[in-house]
Formats: structure tokens, C-alpha cells, sequence
């Protein structure tokens, strides 16, 4: 059974919360910036993210049946709708980014909420999958989100994506510092040495996929081509950013 989005509201207005919030939304701006001139979708509970994409057209939050759905934006016109996450209510191709946080982890079936989250997905779109990561500490965590539901290796992520005719671009970890109040002053350290020395403890895995991969970044930094067919639609990347770990992570 899914969190309860008073549940989900209270966990982010906490400590911890705001860390989660903090740390997912510097991935999030190394990977789509503003938004610039899209229309993005965001899927399960990714409105604390969703304010950051101030240049996108259209900005949609699609909360599921078994979470419950609150007013978004607290100022101004409502964004938010209450979704069968198995039938997803949008034209084919709406949208130009689709991001997933808490999505995957409580959905009955992950496979049928990705396929009608793609089938949303413009051409040259670009999605994100934000998941709790199997060997980490957050997924053991009870007392937060991740630790409810089924988390995910990339690997299970990546057969995913494929199964929903997508392929991995781009993918990066995040959330090193252990869930316990006294060490979240010290997370900003652990984000720095975790990915050096144990990158199996983050807590929350993202990919990016889209409908033809040019580039699967590693976390090492080198890059493996993939080649792409001659007709297919490149993925564009946003005036201000590339994908998601492009460029060198940021501490």
C-alpha cells in the first residue's frame, strides 16, 4: 500500500525531508536546469521538486489513487490531479520531461505505471526515474518513504526502461549520509566521500532514459558510445544543462 500524501507532506517538511528535497534537486538541476520551454509531468509524489522548473510552459502533477492528491501549487491555480497510475489520463507524447519519485517503489505493477508514463513522453523527451537503491541504508528506514514498498539496483531500473522500449542515457546516485538525525550535518561530507569509496551505500538511484541513447555515462566519468540509428530522434538537451550526470557531480 502506498504512503498516504499526508504522510509523504509531513516526511518533507521535517529534517530529513528537507535533505532529500536538497540533495535530489541538485541532481535534478544538473540534468534539466530549468526546463526551459517544455512541458514536464511529474508522476507519484515530485512536487517538492517541481517549483525548480520555473521555465518550463506547463508544469502537471499526477498523484496516484492510492496516495491521495493535494492542492499544488499553495499560491495560484491548481496542477495537481488524482491518477490511475495503470491509465494514465494524457495524450500520447504530452510532454517533453516526465519525472518519478516515489512512483515505482508502492506501484502494483512498476512496468505498467513506466509504459504509461513513456506513452506521455514526447519523441525527443527525456524521463527520470528517482527510486530507493537496494543496498542502501534509506531502503532499511521505516521511518521515511524509501524504506516502504520495493527498492531498485540499476540494473532493475535499466531492464525496466528497456522493457518500456526507452533506453539509459545517463544515471546518478545520491543520499550517502546514513537517515539518522545526528549525522544530517555531516551529509554534505558523506555526498563527497561516499561516491568514492562506497558508492553501493546511496540511497536513492536516479536514471534518465530516452528513446534513443547517445551516451551512457559512467560513474567514473568515461563515456560508451551507443550508436543510434540513422532516422531516430535525438534527445535535446536544455539550454542550461546536459544529461543528468554529464558533467562532474557536484559535492
Amino acid at each position: 500500500m502506498r504512503r498516504g500524501v499526508d504522510e509523504l507532506r509531513t516526511f518533507y517538511g521535517e529534517p530529513t525531508g528537507a535533505l532529500v528535497r536538497r540533495l535530489l534537486a541538485r541532481r535534478l538541476e544538473d540534468a534539466w536546469g530549468e526546463a526551459d520551454d517544455c512541458d514536464v509531468l511529474g508522476v507519484g509524489y515530485a512536487t517538492p521538486w517541481l517549483d525548480a522548473f520555473v521555465g518550463a510552459r506547463r508544469v502537471v502533477a499526477a498523484m496516484p489513487g492510492g496516495q491521495g492528491v493535494e492542492h499544488w501549487p499553495t499560491v495560484g491555480k491548481n496542477r495537481t490531479l488524482l491518477v490511475d497510475d495503470r491509465r494514465l489520463p494524457f495524450a500520447a507524447g504530452a510532454f517533453d520531461r516526465v519525472l518519478l519519485v516515489h512512483a515505482l517503489e508502492e506501484a502494483d505493477d512498476p512496468a505498467v505505471l513506466l509504459t504509461e508514463a513513456v506513452r506521455a513522453l514526447a519523441p525527443a523527451g527525456r524521463i527520470i526515474l528517482a527510486a530507493a537503491a537496494r543496498g542502501g541504508l534509506w531502503a532499511r528506514a521505516e521511518s521515511t518513504p524509501f524504506g516502504h514498498g520495493r527498492p531498485f539496483t540499476r540494473r532493475q531500473l535499466e531492464g525496466l526502461v528497456r522493457d518500456a522500449g526507452l533506453e539509459p542515457s545517463a544515471w546518478s546516485q545520491t543520499l550517502y549520509c546514513p537517515p539518522w538525525s545526528p549525522l544530517l550535518g555531516l551529509a554534505d561530507g558523506f555526498e563527497q566521500v561516499g561516491r568514492r569509496i562506497a558508492p553501493g551505500a546511496a540511497g536513492l538511484i536516479l536514471l534518465e532514459a530516452t528513446r534513443q541513447a547517445y551516451a551512457r555515462i559512467r560513474p567514473s566519468g568515461s563515456t560508451q558510445r551507443v550508436l543510434a540509428p540513422a532516422r531516430a530522434l535525438q534527445p535535446q538537451p536544455t539550454a542550461r544543462n546536459g544529461p543528468l550526470a554529464r558533467r562532474r557531480e557536484r559535492p
